[in-house]
């Protein structure tokens, strides 16, 4: 298996949930974060991005975009930061259906797709790509980042779009997030089934 890192933006402001502590909120007996820090326990350094909170996994690193707050661009600089392997993840905080398996198959999608492929997404049911749940060649990733100047408010894509990706197909429907409280039951109610 390839060496990778992990990047979990996790400071976001929840405005669709009110507000709400997002990676807190649990699905079954876990919260929404440590669910996605289980699937990717294989990774060499997981850096998770916003307010220092108690997990179930030790060895987390912690660290904060500038400004608080400042989206996923500047979440991701913040990540990149702490990160040394030549492949990085990129996972949202709110995937309670997210699995090793599916961290393995995105990390391998990028290893095989041979250097002219910048990153491996999954695509969901609906054809979607997820760029928050994807692997990505760090130096590609690093220098897209560097062009964009200020990351504080951009949309990920603008940082993601112009990579080349491969993309994988989500045949396990794990790509779900939780961004309203009617996504949140509707995984409750998929957990408990």
């Amino acid at each position: 298996m390839t060496p990778y890192d992990v990047i979990v933006p996790a400071g976001g402001a929840a405005r669709r949930l009110g507000g709400a502590d997002k990676p807190g909120l649990t699905v079954g007996e876990t919260t929404l974060l440590d669910r996605v820090l289980a699937a990717c326990a294989g990774a060499r350094t997981t850096v998770v991005v916003g307010p220092g909170r108690p997990t179930a996994r030790t060895g987390v690193r912690w660290t904060r975009e500038q400004p608080p707050g400042g989206g996923p661009v500047a979440a991701v600089a913040a990540g990149l930061d702490l990160v040394t392997a030549p492949t990085v993840l990129l996972l949202a905080a709110d995937l309670p259906f997210l699995d090793r398996r599916t961290v393995d198959r995105l990390v391998t999608a990028l290893a095989e797709a041979g250097p002219a492929v910048d990153a491996a997404v999954l695509v969901d049911a609906g054809g979607r790509d997820q760029p928050l749940a994807a692997a990505y060649r760090t130096a590609p990733l690093r220098t897209a980042l560097a062009a964009l100047g200020d990351p504080a408010g951009l949309p990920l894509r603008r940082l993601t779009g112009a990579l080349a990706r491969q993309l994988v197909a989500d045949t396990d429907n794990v790509a779900y997030d939780c961004d309203t409280w009617e996504d949140l039951e509707q995984a409750r109610e998929r957990d408990r089934s």
